[in-house]
């Protein structure tokens, strides 16, 4: 699940036009009653694509009587109604006049609105978000096995409901651009039910509703920004594809290691001197490829049997190539300082493909004299005899 925060800050790359007093004198109404919020402010903002600005309000008396108005848009609009954190979210899509009849506190879910088909449809899908928030939060309190998946499947229960009953029913509909942006809280982070960043069938949902808006607001700002979303999610789909066929390729690369199937894949890395070291450079030697984080519990133990083989084998031609994969580079330059052997740092992933299939660190291959990998750690059961047998 994805971030709420990332995904609102490309959304809002393309500035939403000012809908009041700039389209002529057709006009929209929003009026009604808020009861028990006597001498409550109540706001009218609208809702751009570059966030809430607040275009008028008005002080409640005993009544909870308000009427706000604007000047039509060539394309639907959303607004809200807003006391403190209490939010009713209004959709405009003509000149029609809208009736919100709500109660304080609670008037985010205890509302009721007529004159408008888009709003009621808003609200209902407001009131699902709810129900849908309140499932997830139970689930997490409740300390239910498996949460995350658990959560997941709710998700996408009610991301099926809203495709089939909302979204793909009138996507050329405001109610159904609305559906789009719906988030709920895990654990304090806001999260995006439809993700077209992530998730490809998300975006899909997303390019079905901007070729809808193309066709019935042709021009339209958010008609616009929708299609820059879709853009963007496909972007990063060919951008995941192509990670996941790297990643892919290392792990096949690295069961072949473990296989003793292939030939050295140079890695070419700098020592604490900052001198470039390639692993093919060591062909003619006997090479023990190491993988450590000093970090580690058992390293100590480890360097004090690497430093026996290497001062028992390094004149016949054996070597020690250690790759340090420490997260602090001065901590590992501190513990390198006085071994002998060759030790290098990989801070950027270069040694990946020999790490990828890792059950753990530390871990090693071992290279024979042509550079060919002959064994990785796993199937060695003597490292002594294997070295000596290489020699």
């Amino acid at each position: 699940m994805r971030k709420l925060r990332n995904f609102l800050a490309g959304a809002a790359v393309i500035l939403a036009a000012a809908t009041l007093g700039s389209c002529g004198k057709d006009s929209f109404h929003v009026e009604g009653t808020v009861t028990n919020a006597k001498d409550s402010i109540l706001y009218f903002e609208h809702n751009g694509l570059d966030g809430f600005s607040v275009l008028d309000s008005t002080k409640l008396d005993a009544d909870g009587n308000f009427s706000f108005s604007g000047d039509k848009a060539d394309a639907p609009e959303f607004y809200r109604l807003r006391i403190a954190g209490q939010i009713i979210n209004i959709g405009i899509d003509s000149t029609e006049t809208v009736t919100v009849k709500a109660k304080y506190p609670g008037m985010a879910s205890n509302y009721d609105v007529k004159g408008s088909y888009e709003n009621e449809k808003i609200r209902e899908l407001a009131l699902m978000q709810m129900n849908l928030q309140a499932q997830c939060q139970a689930v997490i309190a409740n300390g239910v096995a498996n949460s995350d998946s658990v959560i997941t499947k709710m998700i996408e229960s009610y991301k099926n409901t809203v495709e089939r009953n909302y979204i793909f029913k009138e996507p050329m509909k405001a109610y159904a651009y609305f559906a789009l942006f719906q988030y709920i809280v895990i654990n304090n982070q806001p999260l995006m039910i439809f993700d077209p960043a992530g998730n490809r069938e998300d975006n899909k949902v997303f390019g079905a509703v901007a070729t809808s808006w193309d066709t019935f607001y042709p021009g339209s700002e958010r008609g616009k920004n929708l299609h820059n979303i879709a853009i963007r999610g496909m972007q990063n789909e060919r951008i995941i594809a192509s990670q996941q066929r790297q990643v892919s390729q290392e792990a096949t690369e690295a069961r072949k290691l473990d296989a003793g199937e292939t030939g050295v894949i140079d890695i070419s890395l700098f020592d604490r001197d900052n001198h470039l070291h390639h692993l093919t450079d060591l062909k003619g030697k006997v090479v023990l490829l190491y993988f450590n984080i000093f970090g580690s519990d058992n390293s100590q133990q480890a360097m004090m049997q690497l430093r026996d083989l290497y001062d028992k084998y390094h004149n016949n031609g054996f070597e020690i190539y250690m790759v340090g994969l420490d997260d602090n580079k001065s901590f590992w330059n501190s513990q390198v300082s006085a071994l002998p052997w060759i030790n290098v740092y990989d801070d950027r992933g270069a040694s990946q493909a020999y790490t990828a299939a890792a059950p753990g660190l530390p871990y090693y291959y071992l290279i024979d004299r042509g550079n060919n990998v002959v064994k990785a750690a796993a199937a060695v059961k003597d490292l002594d005899k294997e070295i000596q047998a290489l020699l």
